[in-house]
């Protein structure tokens, strides 16, 4: 007579079944994961495959993103808190936003480029950051800002620098070594600055005025 194969814990027989030797003791699947094996922090039944994430173990089901609760077995995650997140969850709530387009920055977006480009504790994809006017892009480049938006020096000026009183175009002080004259209120660039009837430059020089006109000394003497 065949004698009995039965699991050392809870005595059912093992015939046709599988089993496990611990210490040479075979046991059922069953009271051997309930026994020994790993419990899953997550749903805390045994493991009997095991994965381990901060040195606990989990079911590959179990293991999560905390955003959007996809499995993360097999994939690039991260981690913020304890807490496992796939990279775009992560990004979508960690990541640095983008001031034009408020995207995360972030390489696992669609964006070319993923530089990190900052200006006042602002952020900007390298492709973001251009002129709010006319879209050119401001990257290596000077700009200025006015109700914090960025333009470039261009359109910075025909909107809010000021006007040569006599040729009327822009005065863009400090480029290019462009210098100007001011006087009441009135700009004029350095080589506009020249006396109405004559035409010598008054710059450096002494100057009389008649109503909007400046006139060298000599021109207005008889004024």
């Amino acid at each position: 007579m065949t004698e009995r194969y039965d699991c050392h814990y809870c005595k059912e027989s093992l015939f046709g079944k599988k089993y496990v030797l611990r210490e040479e003791n075979p046991y059922c699947v069953k009271c051997y994961e309930s026994l020994y094996s790993n419990t899953c922090e997550e749903c805390k039944k045994p493991i009997g495959c095991n994965m381990t994430y901060h040195d606990q173990p989990w079911h590959k089901d179990c293991f999560l993103c905390t955003g959007c609760k996809q499995q993360l077995s097999g994939q690039r995650f991260t981690s913020r808190d304890d807490f496992a997140y796939c990279l775009n969850c992560f990004c979508n709530l960690y990541a640095k936003k983008c001031a034009s387009c408020t995207s995360p920055i972030s390489g696992t977006h669609t964006h070319m480029h993923t530089h990190d480009l900052s200006y006042k504790d602002r952020h900007w994809h390298e492709e973001c950051f251009h002129c709010f006017q006319c879209k050119r892009s401001l990257v290596d480049k000077p700009f200025s800002t006015k109700d914090e938006q960025m333009l470039c020096t261009e359109c910075y000026s025909n909107e809010y620098s000021s006007k040569c009183h006599e040729c009327k175009k822009t005065i863009m002080p400090g480029l290019g070594g462009s210098k100007y004259i001011s006087f009441e209120e009135r700009q004029w660039h350095n080589d506009c600055f020249n006396c109405k009837k004559c035409s010598v430059s008054l710059v450096g020089r002494g100057f009389l005025t008649e109503r909007d006109d400046i006139l060298c000394p000599e021109c207005g003497k008889d004024i």
